[in-house]
C-alpha cells in the first residue's frame, strides 16, 4: 500500500499539488484522470522520489520513501516519465536491461538476464531486441521503455501517460499487459490516463485530480457517472453501457 498525506508542491505562488492525501491499494490498477495542470504527474514524481515536496509524506509499506535509500526505493517502486530523452544510442535490449541495475550495478547475472527476456518477450519485443532506440518507432520506443521498467521488478509500477505516441491498437496492448501485471503476477500499477475509458475499462480505483486537488476518488464504477465527471471535466459526459464495460461518449 502507498500511503500519500498531505502532499503539497507549490512553483513560486502556485500550488501545482495542495495537501493531497489518497490511498494507493495493492494488487490494483489506480488510475489519475483530471484535466491538463491537475497536478497529476507532479504527484507522481513526488512519490518515486524524483521530486520533493513542500510539505507531507509518502509511505511505501509504512516506510517512509524520504528515508530510504535510493537503490532500496528502486527495489520497490519503479516510474516511467512522459518524455524519456537519451544522448547515447541503445539497443533496445540495452535499454531494458537498464531495469536491473537496482540489483545488478551494471554487472548482468544470469538470473538478470533471464528478467530482461521476460520483460522483451511480455512486450513483443523479440523481433526488435538488436534494433537501435533511434530507429523505432514512438510507439515501439514506449514499450522498449514499459519493458525496462517490467525488468525493474518492483511491486510498484508508476506509468506516466504511458499511452503517449500509441496507435490505438498499441495502447490496448499496452492496457492489457498491465492488466496482467496485476492480475497474474500481483504487482500494483498507478497510470495517469488522459483517455477517460482506458480509465473505465482497464482500472479498479479512479483518483481525479483538479487545480491540484483530489476532487473525486474510489472504485472505477463510483467515479465513471455523468455528475462526477462535470466536477472534474466541467462538461457533461453521457455514459453508455457496451458489454459491461462504461464508455464515456464525451466528443458530441
Amino acid at each position: 500500500m502507498i500511503s500519500i498525506k498531505g502532499l503539497s508542491k507549490s512553483y513560486g505562488k502556485k500550488k501545482v499539488v495542495e495537501d493531497v492525501n489518497v490511498t494507493i491499494k495493492r494488487g490494483k490498477i489506480t488510475s489519475f484522470i483530471g484535466p491538463n495542470g491537475a497536478g497529476k504527474s507532479t504527484l507522481l514524481s513526488m512519490v518515486s522520489r524524483l521530486m520533493d515536496s513542500d510539505s507531507g509524506e509518502v509511505l511505501v509499506d509504512n516506510d517512509n520513501v524520504n528515508k530510504m535509500k535510493s537503490n532500496d526505493l528502486a527495489k520497490r517502486v519503479s516510474i516511467l516519465k512522459q518524455s524519456n530523452f537519451m544522448n547515447v544510442r541503445l539497443t533496445v535490449k540495452e535499454l531494458v536491461s537498464f531495469g536491473r541495475f537496482p540489483y545488478s550495478k551494471g554487472r548482468l547475472t544470469q538470473e538478470d538476464e533471464k528478467v530482461v527476456d521476460r520483460a522483451i518477450d511480455y512486450m513483443n519485443l523479440r523481433e526488435l531486441e538488436n534494433r537501435f532506440m533511434d530507429e523505432l518507432s514512438g510507439g515501439q520506443k514506449q514499450r522498449a521503455f514499459i519493458a525496462m521498467v517490467i525488468a525493474q521488478d518492483t511491486d510498484y509500477i508508476l506509468l506516466d501517460e504511458p499511452l503517449n505516441n500509441l496507435d490505438m491498437k498499441h495502447s490496448v496492448q499496452i492496457m492489457k499487459m498491465l492488466r496482467k501485471l496485476v492480475d497474474e503476477l500481483g504487482k500494483t500499477v498507478v497510470v495517469v490516463l488522459h483517455d477517460i475509458n482506458f480509465a473505465s475499462i482497464y482500472s479498479d480505483r479512479i483518483v481525479a485530480m483538479k487545480d491540484g486537488k483530489v476532487v473525486k476518488e474510489g472504485p472505477t464504477e463510483s467515479i465513471i457517472q455523468t455528475e462526477p465527471l462535470r466536477e472534474i471535466y466541467g462538461m457533461d459526459i453521457p455514459i453508455q453501457e457496451m458489454n459491461d464495460c462504461r464508455i464515456c461518449v464525451y466528443f458530441k
